[in-house]
Formats: C-alpha cells, structure tokens, sequence
C-alpha cells in the first residue's frame, strides 16, 4: 500500500486541534506507536489508534518499528520501502495486501451500526499517479479459487452479524447515557466537518481522498483502466468479484430490513456519490492478516487517490438536512432527556420573552372576579407585566389573588383593553333549560326610602296590620317578605330597611324587584338614603314610582319636593316627564288605593311572565337560625316550582326542604313564581342575596355547594395576601397601632353582614376593629375561648341574649359581652370605645414673641437674655422656640423670667424682661424667642 497518513490530517479528521496533538502522541505511545509532529502512519496504525481515541480499544502494534525521517523530514514507515526494492518473502507482500482487499468487500456492505464511526482517512497528494511498479501479480482464478472466496465473504460474513449483535447490546444499555452524549457530539462535529469540506468543495479546492473502493462502471476510473489496460486478466476478476459484491448487497439489505423496526437509524456522513467510504470503526482483526496472504484468492484492486468529488448543492442540502432531523430524533432518546428538556426550555424562554409575539385582545370577557394569572391569559397579555404594572401602582399581588372592580378597571386603562364583565356563580351554577308556557305572574315590589320617611308603616297599611310597633326603636331591622291581594291580582311586597347601614341589604332587594316605590315624607325631602334608594333602583333598571307620604302633616310642600327629585333626573308626568308622584298617608290611608293601581298598571305594561314547570329557581331574601326549625331562609320563587321534599343547593348551604310557610304563617306545600315563603331543611344559614337552585337529588346538591365553598376559600385566602405600599408602610411607622378584637353574633345574615360593614368603616390609621369570628346564632363557649386571651377583647350580640352558663364563663375569662337591639347604640358605643384608645389631637396656641436685645453671662447660673416684647405676652414656664435666621434651633421652656430685678410671671407687650432657658446658653443678640401652648383635642370618627 503505497498512501499514508499525516498525523496533523490525522487530527482534522478527529475534530482537534493542534493543542491537542500532545495528549493524541502520549495516546499512540500507549499502543506502542511511536509519533512525532510532522511524522506519518500507516492505515492499519492509523485505524489503531482511532479505535484507541474514540472507541477505547486498545490494540498493541506487534512491531514497534523505528522511526525514520526521510530526506523531507518526514517520518516514514517500514512498509513504504517497498517502494525501492522488491521484499522476497512472498508472505510480507500477502500481508501487506490482504487486509485491503478485507476492507474493500465489507465496505461494500456497510452495517447502519458501525456506519456512524466511521472514518475517512485523508492523504495530501499533489496530481501523482500510484505506483505501479508495486502492483502485485495479477492472475486469473480458476473455479476453486472463486468458491475458497466465497467461503472466505461467508467466514467475514458471520463475524460481522456477531460483532452487530455485540454492538446493539452495547447500544440498549440503560447506563450508558454518557457514551450517548459522546456520540451525540461526534455526529455534530462531522457534520461541522462536513460542511466546511463541502464550502472547500464549491471553491473548486482538490479533496485527496485516500482508503477509497471504486466502483467499476464501464465509464468510470479511467485511471484504473489506464492502469489495467493490457491485462486481459483484470477483467475477468472484476467481474467475479462483482457477481459476490451483490450477492453480498442482497443479504446486507435484509438485515437493514429487519433492524429498521427494532433500532433507530444511526446518523451517518455524507455519501460520495461515485464512491464508498472504508469504515475504520469496523472491528476486524488485522493482527493475524498481516502475515498471511493467499495470492489465489484475492485480487488487489488499485485506488485513485486524486479523485474530484462534485456534488449536487441541492443534494447537499438534502442530505445535511436529513443528518439534522435525524439528529433531532436521536437526541429525544431515553438517555438524551436531560438534553431535549433545556432545550425547549430555552426555546420557551425566548417565545415568553418575545413580547411582539403577544397580541393584545382589544376586547376580552372575563368573569366578575378573577386571578390575575386568568387576567392575563384572557387578555392574552404576559403575566409578569400585568404585575408590574399594579406594582408601579402601590398594590402588591401575586398570580394567584383576585382583582377587585378598581383594579381590573385601572388594567384595562392601562392596556387599552375593552372588558365585558361576566357573572362568576354562573360557572358553577346547573344549566337546565326550562320548557313549558309562559304565564303571568304577580309583580315583585320593593319599598325603599330614608330613615323614619314610613316605609314600614306604608306596608303596615296595605296589609291591615301592625307591623312597626314591634320593630326595637321603630326601624326596621331585616327584610320582610309580603303578599298583598287587590282587585283579585296579588302583589308581592319587600321591605328593605331605611337605614344607612342596610344599604348592601337594599341593594339585595333591588335586584329581585320588578317595581320599586321610593317613599319620601313631604315635610323632610330627599335625603341620602333616598339617593342610594334611587341609584340602586337605576343599577337594577326597574320602573320607579314616587309615593310622598306624611301627607297629612302641616306645611307640606309637594312642589318643592318634585323639584329636588327634577334636579336628580326624575321629572313628574304632570311636568312633562314620566315618573308618578303619588301622594300619600301611610297614617290615614289616604292615596294607597290610587298607589296599588299605578303599581298593577305599571306590571300590565311590563307584561311579567314566568315558566311554572321545571325546577325552581329563586333568591334568598334573608338567613336565620330558629331554635327548634334549625337554619331558615325567606325565599322568593324566580322562575319554577319549589315544593316540599326538593333537594337545593344555595351557595355553601344545600338540602331538602322540610316545611315552606308564607307570611301568614300557613304551611304550603307548592310555591310558583313571585310568591315568597319561609323553608327549612338547610344545612347552614346561606348569605342574604344567594341564588337557591332546585336539583335532581341531595348528591348533586351536596358536590355543587362544595364546588361554591372552595372557590369562597380561594378567594378569602387571597384577598387576605393583598397589601398596599401605603397601608404597609403606615402599620411599619405606626408601631402603636391598636386593634379590638371582636366577636358578632346577631339573629340574621343580613343583619350580621350590615354590622360587619358598619364597623369596619369605624377603622383608621390608628385603631381598627378586628373581627375574629362572626356568625348567626347564640352566643356559645366556643366563642368566649376566641377572644380570652386577647385585651380589650369584646363580644358584640345583635337581637340576642347569652344563656346563664355563658355568661359565667365570660366572667372566667373576664370577657365583656354587649348586647344590642337597635344598630344605633351598637355604632355609636365601639365609636366611643375607639376613640378612647386614640391619642388627642394636638393644637398649638401662639402666645407671644420677643427680641433678644443684649446678653449677659452669670458664672454658675448661665445665659440670661434681654428681650424686649415684640408681640403677645411671654409668660414664665410656657413653652418657647428659639428662633435665629428663621431656623428654629432649640425648643424647651423659660426656666426664669424678671422684670429688672423682680420675677416676675409674665410680661407684656412693649415691655423690656430678662429670660433664662433650661439648659440651654447659646444665645445671641437678634434671637427672637417664640412662645406657644399645646391645645389638646380629642378625635372623631
């Protein structure tokens, strides 16, 4: 063989670089190899010590030849003296040559396993032509020669399939996850390789290609045959060996076959389109070959060694894009997790980070309350900026809280969105659709107005009882539901309580109205009860009616009435607009005939209508705890039927209703649209303003109040995460802020509610009232142990009384316990209680000045000023403020004051006096003393 190789191309085919050429020297002597920087090898020594490098098989070189540089410098192998002189041992020539013509049959048959390491093995050439004085004898086999080859292609053949099987055990090892990632890399860096000998290519730069079988086509190799030409014997040895080489083909195609489907193809280097390349990673043994060579057998082909190779582009193209997919796929291998995560994570990172990819909505619908993780994902916005962008706004939310009304108003501000608002419980509410006719029902009237302005005597008069008398103070305490008869149509009545802190019970009753009547008394006007009765009647869009009450007292003015509500936007009907006025006396009776009219009217041309059959759907109007009855609610019917023994669900509370009982205290068993009745049967109290639905039975009740009460969870436990710069930094300056633990229990949820509200509104800077616990009912053990140890700890209780034990154990615990029956008291007492815990107010009083004229030094008495006063009158003790250039640079008070030589306690104005401060000399002439007193008030809330 008459090619052989440069270590430094040696080390470009590896992927190194010359700084490495020292570790790949100390490598070669390891298998007794002895190089140099510029020396040369054989390809049987280069094959060695690729193995070595890459796989790690060792294999020792039998003959550690002396190395010796020609006259070029170069080093050059024993074997490359054949080049001068024939050797006469015929069994040297045998093996040298025997191993090559090994190598050309199996390179015609590559196996996909060990294709992927394989390697070319390059020799730098310039235009020579191969020796051809070297060419051993070529002769003509005879039919036995052709079957020992046969033999020969079968014994390579089976050692092949053995060395595959050996290969892919190795390949299905689990453990072997770092040898993966090695091949992973070796690919890579042949396809680098790849790719810059393809770019030397397109610059029309020769590639010598040395270890390379030619193909024998008749219009190819035109070297060889210059070579062969005369030899007649050529031929027909070409020929033979063709007829093995596709015999061979044929068996290597269905082994291809059958790994396909077991085994992923490996990546292999880019094909010659005119030649095979010798896989070097084949393991066959060289070492018993080179002494042996049988010249019957084999025929020794000659290789061109100056061979163009000109590629296709978009063959190329082809071909390096299938290397990358195939290496894709490779790396999503078992062993190659590690790998295939970070990259798509990183492929994550940029898509995130890419905000011109992020298409902001113009218009989104998103529930009532919502996270702002949901926020952004329904605004298509990222997350990161929506919290940013509350961060830069002084609140401080994480992913998982609710946004308020405010805050989702001020995002889409701020993002330009357009946002349509979508009821929350309607996700959670059972959709059933209801068939049936449609038929009239009574209309649903709220009566709603100011404090005092006779609301409840109103309905009093209409039902022909007295309800007022037993309201505590004459107020209203909770809603009541009615049913009033007139011309043979009913009516149903809710009464709302006038006082300020029911309005959110008001507003409860607005939304299940058809009607509202605002009552106003002539002889007081509009208030501001009156204006929030009004503006909840708007936000509901009901017809309002106007009933004018207190008729019957002097000096009312009906005229001035109707202009207040003009200003407001309600213009009367006999001034052109469209509202009734109707005058009234809820004490004589006077106009509530012409009152109930305009309100049938008024429903007649609303034309209100209900589906009856289905199952019902109502709303509760009120929440309490009976003793004996358990949980009771006062419902009113939507649409549907409730009847007895139908399963609910109403918010966290779900059951079966037990009994049902109307305003009259009469058992029903059936109650249809409009009407109102009292059911029992719940499992707790549910919230005033809750939505009762009917269901098929108490399993589907119990799992749909479940659903409710982990959403409620959720989002108390998240609002409670929500704090603002502000309030933050003022608890962190304020290190005395004073809390009053409290405790509520009142006879009603709506009324629990309204207390809750009123007091929180009580809270500052410096005080707040803390609610630890509220809840309907009496007042129990477990309550008192809630607030025992906390100071100035009270329990607060609402139209109910504590039992004889419970009040003993508050003693115990010395736990103060208040009860209340009118709201009033209940305010104004926890105001009382907060401001005493309030620091005053402190005001200062200016009370004189003075100039400090001259200045006298005593010895062991101190400065004394002399002052004339300039203003007011300085008096001793007060406090003072010592003024220089318009800073204040001392403040204390006057220890001595005289008049010439008598003390004296205070001087006026215009008159000269002597002041001394307390510890404190620094004095100057042009000083100016100001005097002042400290005023303190008390706070109100």
């Amino acid at each position: 063989m008459s090619g052989m190789v440069d270590l430094k191309e040696f080390l470009a085919e590896l992927g190194k670089t010359q700084k490495e050429l020292k570790n790949v020297i100390e490598q070669a002597k390891d298998i007794g190899l002895e190089l140099r920087t510029n020396s040369k090898m054989t390809p049987e020594e280069a094959e060695k010590l690729y193995k070595y490098i890459v796989d790690g098989i060792k294999e020792q070189i039998q003959s550690n030849r002396p190395i010796k540089k020609d006259k070029e410098g170069a080093a050059t192998p024993k074997a490359s003296n054949k080049k001068t002189s024939k050797t006469p041992k015929k069994e040297e020539a045998k093996s040298q040559l025997k191993p090559k013509n090994t190598k050309k049959k199996k390179k015609e048959a590559p196996t996909p396993i060990l294709k992927k390491k394989g390697i070319e093995i390059v020799d730098t050439f310039e235009n020579k032509t191969p020796p051809v004085e070297n060419a051993p004898k070529v002769v003509t086999p005879s039919q036995s020669q052709i079957e020992k080859a046969k033999q020969k292609l079968q014994e390579i053949q089976k050692s092949r399939e053995a060395l595959n099987k050996l290969t892919q055990s190795n390949t299905n090892n689990a453990n072997n996850a770092n040898s993966a990632k090695k091949e992973i890399s070796e690919v890579a860096k042949q396809e680098r390789e790849q790719e810059h000998l393809d770019n030397k290519r397109r610059e029309n730069i020769k590639r010598y290609t040395g270890f390379r079988v030619i193909k024998r086509n008749d219009d190819e190799n035109e070297t060889q045959n210059s070579v062969t030409e005369n030899k007649k014997p050529t031929q027909s040895a070409v020929a033979i060996f063709e007829d093995i080489k596709k015999e061979w083909q044929e068996k290597d195609k269905e082994t291809k076959k059958a790994k396909k489907s077991n085994k992923p193809k490996a990546i292999p280097a880019a094909k010659n389109n005119k030649s095979h390349k010798i896989d070097f990673s084949d393991a066959r043994d060289f070492k018993g070959n080179n002494d042996i060579y049988d010249d019957e057998t084999d025929e020794i082909l000659l290789f061109d060694l100056h061979e163009q190779d000109n590629l296709n582009e978009e063959e190329e193209k082809e071909i390096r894009q299938n290397i990358n997919d195939r290496a894709r796929i490779q790396r999503k291998n078992p062993w190659m997790n590690e790998g295939g995560i970070k990259r798509q994570s990183k492929k994550k990172r940029v898509f995130r980070n890419d905000n011109s990819q992020k298409v902001v909505q113009s218009v989104i619908s998103i529930p009532e309350e919502v996270c702002v993780y949901e926020f952004a994902q329904k605004a298509n916005l990222n997350l990161a900026d929506v919290i940013k962008t509350l961060f830069n706004l002084g609140l401080m939310v994480t992913k998982n809280d609710f946004l308020d009304k405010d805050s989702i108003e001020i995002l889409a501000e701020e993002f330009h969105l357009e946002i349509s608002v979508q009821n929350t419980l309607e996700e959670f509410e059972v959709e059933e659709v209801l068939e049936g006719v449609k038929k009239e029902r009574p209309p649903v009237v709220t009566i709603m107005g100011h404090v005092d302005h006779g609301k409840t005597s109103l309905l009093d008069k209409i039902r022909d009882k007295r309800v007022a008398h037993t309201e505590a103070g004459g107020i209203t305490q909770h809603i009541g539901a009615y049913m009033v008869e007139k011309n043979g149509k009913w009516v149903s009545f809710i009464d709302t309580p006038g006082h300020e802190a029911f309005s959110q019970m008001r507003n409860r009753g607005a939304q299940v109205t058809d009607i509202a009547v605002i009552v106003i008394a002539a002889d007081d006007g509009v208030k501001q009860q009156t204006v929030e009765a009004l503006e909840h009647a708007k936000v509901a869009n009901v017809p309002v009616i106007f009933a004018m009450n207190k008729m019957d007292k002097p000096n009312v003015n009906l005229d001035k009435l109707k202009a207040e509500c003009a200003e407001l936007g309600y213009n009367p009907v006999d001034w052109g607009g469209e509202y009734e006025f109707i005058p009234i006396s809820a004490k004589t009776g006077d106009g509530i005939d012409n009152l109930l009219e305009t309100i049938l009217i008024q429903a007649d041309i609303m034309e209100l209508k209900a589906i009856e059959e289905g199952r019902a759907r109502a709303v509760v109007l009120e929440g309490s705890v009976e003793k004996g009855r358990g949980a009771v609610a006062t419902v009113i019917v939507q649409s549907g039927t409730l009847s007895v023994g139908d399963s609910f669900f109403a918010e966290t509370a779900f059951g079966k209703v037990r009994t049902m009982t109307d305003d009259q205290g009469k058992s029903i068993q059936n109650l249809k649209p409009s009407m109102v009745a009292l059911i029992t049967g719940l499992s707790e109290v549910p919230p005033a303003g809750s939505v009762l639905i009917g269901v098929e039975n108490d399993s589907i009740a119990r799992l749909q109040a479940q659903k409710r009460a982990t959403y409620l969870r959720q989002k108390a436990l998240s609002k409670s995460t929500k704090v603002s710069f502000d309030e933050l930094s003022e608890m962190v300056a304020n290190k005395e802020l004073k809390n009053i633990p409290v405790v509520i229990k009142a006879d009603t949820q709506g009324s629990l509610e309204a207390i809750k509200n009123s007091l929180l509104e009580l809270n500052n800077e410096e005080v707040a009232i803390q609610v630890i616990h509220s809840g309907v009912g009496g007042i129990t053990e477990n309550d008192l142990s809630l607030v025992a140890s906390s100071e100035h700890a009270v329990i607060l209780g609402f139209n109910i009384r504590p039992t004889g034990n419970v009040k003993n154990k508050a003693k115990e615990y010395n736990v103060s316990i208040k009860t209340y029956t009118v709201i009033y008291a209940l305010i104004e007492e926890m105001r009382s209680l907060l401001l005493g815990l309030m620091s005053p107010i402190i005001e200062e009083e200016h009370t004189g000045q003075a100039e400090v004229r001259e200045t006298f030094n005593i010895p062991k008495v101190g400065t004394i000023a002399g002052c004339v006063v300039s203003d007011g009158v300085i008096t001793r003790g007060i406090k003072v403020r010592l003024i220089r250039d318009g800073v204040v640079i001392h403040t204390g008070e006057i220890l001595s004051l005289k008049r010439f030589k008598d003390d004296a306690k205070e001087v006026s104005k215009g008159y000269e006096c002597g002041i001394m401060l307390e510890n404190y000399n620094e004095i100057k002439v042009g000083d100016v003393f100001e005097t002042y007193k400290e005023i303190h008030k008390k706070r109100t809330l």
